[in-house]
């Protein structure tokens, strides 16, 4: 997963997108970890969004449903015409 990166036991992957449209992506987002009842940390700044995951009902461990949530975020942020961000 290129976009993402490791940090400690959670990856991180952030998009470049303006304000409003990474509302819209948060909802969208927000809207499929409901179905799968799994969700990252979110940060929204005027210019991208930052996703963080990570599994804390198991200590803060990275688990397949990280991997799995990471790929549902790229895809809907491709589907928003986020760009990924270096950091």
């Amino acid at each position: 997963m290129p976009n993402w990166r490791r940090t400690g036991d959670s990856i991180t992957a952030a998009y470049r997108i303006r304000y409003h449209g990474g509302v819209a992506l948060i909802v969208h987002v927000a809207d499929v970890e409901r179905l799968i009842s799994h969700h990252a940390d979110i940060d929204l700044r005027w210019d991208h969004v930052r996703f963080t995951v990570t599994t804390h009902d198991v200590g803060h461990k990275l688990t397949p449903a990280d991997f799995d949530l990471a790929q549902r975020i790229d895809k809907i942020a491709a589907a928003h015409e986020a760009r990924p961000l270096a950091e």
